[in-house]
């Protein structure tokens, strides 16, 4: 992948080191869902660098229910997160949950988080709906000094969704998996 531009590399070093110390008093203080995301749409803003007044909405409607945050870039849907308390592990059910949201908008993106952990799936429109994990990223486990760390941070930042890195992340990682797979 390209290197990150040094205006993002900046951001993302210091919003990892002024996030981790929220998080885990988050997680030490078991909060719930709706404080997690608060913190979620705080993260978005300031080390993710997406507008939280204009590309993130809240309770997005979903089919008579509601998706936690939606992030639209340019007024297309971009993509769907699903938010759970910080101390809840995250299970296949919440995955099921935040791909369906994800496959009744269209939106080929979906991720679950619980704050620390973060998880973006590709949403794969066949019969039946199938899904791929692209990445799981813990911020709790990320060094700011790490350029392998900052890079997965990178693929979830404005900039780097608007220059569709995630998809070519995924991309790579399939053919990795072919590629090893074919020669088995």
């Amino acid at each position: 992948m390209a290197g990150i531009p040094n205006r993002i590399e900046a951001r993302l070093t210091v919003g990892l080191k002024r996030f981790q110390p929220i998080i885990e008093q988050a997680k030490a203080r078991d909060v719930n869902e709706a404080d997690t995301v608060t913190i979620v749409k705080d993260l978005l803003g300031d080390l993710f660098g997406y507008d939280k007044y204009t590309e993130v909405t809240s309770e997005h409607a979903v089919r008579g229910t509601y998706c936690d945050l939606a992030i639209k870039l340019e007024g297309h849907l971009s993509f769907l997160i699903e938010v759970k308390a910080i101390g809840l592990e995250l299970k296949d059910q919440h995955v099921k949950q935040a791909v369906d949201y994800a496959a009744h908008q269209g939106v080929e993106w979906a991720l679950l988080t619980n704050g620390a952990t973060w998880r973006v799936y590709k949403v794969v429109f066949a019969q039946p709906l199938q899904f791929d994990l692209v990445v799981e990223i813990n911020l709790l486990d990320l060094s700011p000094r790490n350029s392998d760390h900052l890079e997965l941070l990178w693929l979830l930042a404005k900039e780097g969704w608007q220059k569709a890195r995630i998809g070519e992340f995924h991309a790579q990682r399939q053919a990795a998996l072919y590629t090893c797979g074919a020669h088995s």
